[in-house]
This record gives structure tokens, sequence and C-alpha cells, in this order.
């Protein structure tokens, strides 16, 4: 079971000045990651969104895509979307040759990637279509906005505060 976190700070009146003395969020969000450790020994991850502030962390646990592929967070590169993501989405494989069958490209054998995929083609419409236990956090700098997501069961945890 993966552990995953994120931070945002909005930046008050549009500017991203720091605030002074307060620690960063890059360090606060490996905090959050190395308290988690326990539920991803396969790798760790940080992400920052450049210019925002707006960090994601991930501690890995491989089960699909035990390459560095399937690392965490992902970037999409054509979007700029961000995802750190707990879970598994079972029908991935009929979603990627969906998504394939409209000209995406999918390079990983991983779910995590299926889902960045299938957001950049139907927003955020794209859950409805997931089959699974998850959660996960996406950054979407388009809209500038962050989507906190579980499964409708709510098996995989997601905390907000």
């Amino acid at each position: 079971m993966c552990g995953i976190a994120g931070l945002v700070r909005p930046i008050p009146g549009g500017s991203p000045g720091g605030r002074p003395g307060r620690e960063s969020l890059t360090a606060l969000a490996r905090r959050m990651t190395d308290a988690v450790t326990h539920r991803g020994p396969d790798g760790s991850g940080l992400w920052q969104a450049p210019g925002q502030e707006v960090v994601l962390g991930h501690r890995r646990l491989a089960i699909l895509d035990l390459s560095p592929a399937g690392a965490q967070p992902m970037i999409d590169e054509a979007t700029g979307c961000a995802i750190t993501f707990n879970g598994e989405i079972y029908n991935f494989l009929e979603i990627r040759g969906d998504l394939e069958a409209a000209g995406f490209s999918v390079r990983s054998t991983c779910d995590t990637e299926v889902i960045l995929k299938a957001f950049s083609r139907w927003g955020i419409d794209a859950v409805k279509r997931f089959r699974g236990i998850f959660a996960f956090a996406l950054w979407d700098p388009r809209a500038r906005s962050v989507h906190l997501v579980r499964d409708p069961m709510g098996i995989k945890p997601l905390y907000l505060t």
C-alpha cells in the first residue's frame, strides 16, 4: 500500500513570495512522506509545481510496474498535470485501450499513467470510468486546481486538513 501526501498553500494576491520563518512546503512534504515510509518501501518522490505553492509526495509500493517508469509523483508531459496515487484501477487495461484508440501514447505499464491520460482526455469525469480502490491528488496547472479523489467506497484513505 503506497503512502501519498500533498500540500497546497494559497498565494496571497497571486504573488509567489515566501513567508519568512515558516518551514518550506517541500520540507513539510518530506516529513509527511517520511512518516509513512512503512507504506512504501520501494521508493519515494517529491514534486513541486514550478512557481506554485503545491507539493505532492509519494512512498511507493511497486506492484504493477516495477520499473522507474511507475515512479511517483508522476507528471503528464503534454498537460503538466501531476499525480500522487495510492491504489489500483482494476480496469486500467481497458481504459488504456480506449486511450490508445483515441491516439494517446502510454509508455509505462502502470495504472497511474492511465489515470493522467484519462484525465487529459475526459477531465474529472474520467473518475466515473475507474473500477478499483484508490485515492489520489491530481494537480491541474491549466485550471490551477487540485483534485482530491477516492474510490466510491472510501477503501483507500484520504485525509484533508
